[in-house]
């Protein structure tokens, strides 16, 4: 793909790698003890830190040019090094774009890929809670520290993150998120990733840092169209201009994925069922082809919406519930 005025150019992208400052005051700061307290923060929180020699260091990312000296992971760490396609976005969607990213990511997902996104508002949130819905495994990758709670709102979705896939970030506890560390966070989601997907961008958008990365590390640039009217629309449309591939359906990111030789097995088909006499059970006794709502499971069933949601989550997770429009849902 040749030069594209839309990205953020070299000076920009250069912030993603740590300056000479920057190692210096890394060097101060293991010699400082700062690794043994870092690794025991990690570890009050169940998660770890795995560093480049680390045989559960993803080998995509390590091939990047710039890989991160280590990785603050929270969930399973195998789940880094399964077949994943990047789905980010606009922070600001559109229904268009919403509806466009969850499709894709519930249709990756359906196919054994797993999603990897930003954990931001708009597409990257969709992407990750399309893909958890469909029963997909889903990596959130931080601009911040694994302590900082960035952006306020998303616990729910962060703890069904931690169900099925994994929070990543390089930077230590306590580091908030600015201009300078999601530059820097972007190119782990295209590390990552076989691939990323770009739907919906401004002019400015931190997903065409995603592309530039994704386009330095050799990796498959896709870009989802949109209207001529909208301004979402300008950065995939110069992608594809550029010379990324015009995705329509899962089926155009799908083809590069066999290329590459890493596309898995179809994900299988609902898992066990609940116990009998669970409140799992009662909710799944009640459900059928057409879908029940939550207000009507939550009256029927005499519990709390926020009680019944976590159940739902539950069963989505394990494959034996469908969500539908409308909050309505229906056995699998």
């Amino acid at each position: 793909m040749g030069d594209n005025p839309l990205l953020p150019e070299a000076p920009l992208l250069e912030q993603a790698v740590l300056s000479r400052q920057e190692r210096i005051r890394l060097d101060e700061m293991i010699r400082d003890g700062f690794v043994e307290r870092e690794t025991e923060k990690a570890r009050r929180r169940g998660g770890v830190i795995i560093t480049r020699d680390d045989a559960r260091y993803p080998e995509r990312l390590r091939n990047i040019p710039d890989p991160p000296e280590a990785l603050y992971v929270e969930g399973d760490p195998r789940w880094l090094s399964t077949p994943a396609i990047g789905v980010v976005g606009s922070r600001y969607p559109t229904p268009y774009g919403r509806s466009v990213a969850e499709s894709l990511a519930s249709q990756l997902a359906s196919r054994g890929i797993s999603v990897t996104s930003g954990f931001a508002r708009g597409i990257d949130a969709s992407a990750h809670a399309a893909c958890l819905r469909a029963g997909g495994v889903t990596t959130a990758v931080l601009g911040c520290g694994l302590d900082v709670d960035y952006p306020k709102g998303h616990e729910e979705l962060r703890k069904g993150i931690l169900a099925r896939g994994c929070v990543v970030t390089e930077f230590p506890f306590g580091t908030r998120p600015s201009k300078l560390t999601f530059p820097r966070r972007n190119r782990i989601i295209s590390g990552l990733s076989l691939g990323v997907v770009v739907v919906e961008a401004g002019d400015r958008s931190g997903a065409l840092v995603t592309a530039r990365h994704a386009m330095e590390q050799g990796r498959e640039v896709f870009a989802v169209p949109g209207s001529v009217f909208s301004p979402m629309a300008r950065g995939p449309h110069r992608l594809i201009r550029d010379g990324a591939k015009l995705v329509e359906s899962v089926e155009d990111i799908l083809e590069e994925v066999d290329a590459a030789g890493a596309r898995p097995e179809p994900m299988a088909g609902p898992g066990p069922g609940p116990a009998e006499g669970t409140v799992e059970a009662r909710v799944l006794a009640l459900l059928g082809p057409e879908g029940v709502g939550t207000d009507d499971l939550s009256r029927r069933l005499a519990i709390g919406v926020p009680e019944l949601m976590s159940v739902l989550m539950v069963l989505e997770l394990k494959r034996c519930v469908t969500r539908m429009p409308g909050n309505r849902f229906r056995r699998t």
